[in-house]
């Protein structure tokens, strides 16, 4: 069953940070992402099942459409709206980043790089604990590292296509569907560490995905109610206090999941190091420290999280 929707662009928009995102992994086992043809394959678990989503894109709009399991989605027109919600996260449409070259356009250091990256949107994983996942695997060590444990979780924990999905696109037949909380809970904490992830990884990886399946941390409902009424600071503020309660959960990594998982566009990055090193640069003098760039960062309230996107794309070496 194939489940279709569209999404139209704002002009200009930037396809640097959608490629290079979708394509950090070299090897690319769950998404495989042809740039001639325009197209990316995902395979993600939708609603416990492997499914297959394929996006299509040209300058004015982009085409998805859902290869799930015929039982799964009985509900035709809710799975439409929830999968139009997945595809404006991960075109980075959550919020509009128009507003930030409104307000801050004219700001010395920060408005000639708005103008110089316009139409920079902020791409999105397809799922909250996909975002959430790989933000714990990235907590301070290099993107190329973050990668490989990626890739390795991905081998030992993801689902393979269901056999109709590969027949029908035979090209993504190898990918792996990106495990959910489910298929982490699968691993023990010593498997985990076996896939090279440290002591503390493995075990806040198995605490996130422990309270998602208890239904503790409902990083879905959450992800519904940001789409359906635009996040309160309010709401945002009660979604990372529950996040914060969880041993190896810090601020980087809940306003990283906030921007990674539901577009929300005020996390403050202020500790991560590419983010203070184009401060520096943008201002041509040492890079700050964590609460220098904080101070730095607040004055583009409530885009701070947009800032810092518009921070990474201005290095040569792309952050993720």
């Amino acid at each position: 069953m194939w489940i279709e929707c569209q999404q139209s662009l704002p002009q200009p928009y930037r396809w640097q940070e959608f490629l290079a995102f979708h394509g950090r992994d070299a090897q690319q086992r769950s998404e495989l992402l042809q740039v001639s043809e325009q197209r990316l394959f995902k395979a993600l678990i939708w609603q416990g099942q492997p499914a297959l989503l394929v996006l299509q894109w040209n300058q004015e709009k982009v085409q998805a459409r859902l290869h799930v399991p015929d039982a799964v989605a009985q509900d035709m027109a809710s799975s439409q709206q929830e999968l139009q919600a997945m595809l404006q996260r991960m075109l980075g449409l959550a919020y509009p980043p128009s507003a930030l070259l409104q307000a801050h356009g004219s700001h010395p250091e920060l408005g000639p790089l708005l103008a110089r990256q316009a139409g920079l949107h902020v791409p999105a994983s397809p799922t909250p604990f996909e975002a959430l996942s790989w933000a714990i695997m990235g907590q301070q060590i290099s993107v190329a590292v973050a990668v490989s444990l990626r890739r390795k979780l991905i081998e030992a924990a993801g689902l393979r296509l269901h056999e109709q999905t590969q027949k029908l696109q035979p090209e993504a037949a190898h990918l792996l569907a990106y495990p959910d909380a489910v298929q982490v809970l699968t691993l023990d904490v010593e498997q985990l560490r076996a896939l090279s992830f440290s002591q503390a990884k493995a075990q806040t990886l198995r605490s996130v995905a422990k309270a998602v399946v208890d239904g503790v941390l409902p990083l879905d409902e959450w992800a519904s109610q940001s789409a359906q009424e635009k996040w309160s600071a309010t709401a945002v503020e009660a979604v990372a206090g529950q996040l914060l309660a969880i041993k190896g959960i810090g601020p980087w990594t809940v306003n990283y999941c906030l921007l990674r998982g539901y577009g929300w566009p005020d996390g403050s990055l202020h500790g991560d190091v590419a983010v203070r090193r184009a401060i520096g640069l943008l201002q041509q003098k040492e890079k700050p420290d964590a609460l220098a760039a904080s101070i730095w960062l607040d004055q583009f309230q409530p885009f701070r999280a947009l800032v810092a996107a518009h921070l990474w794309a201005s290095l040569s070496s792309q952050a993720y």
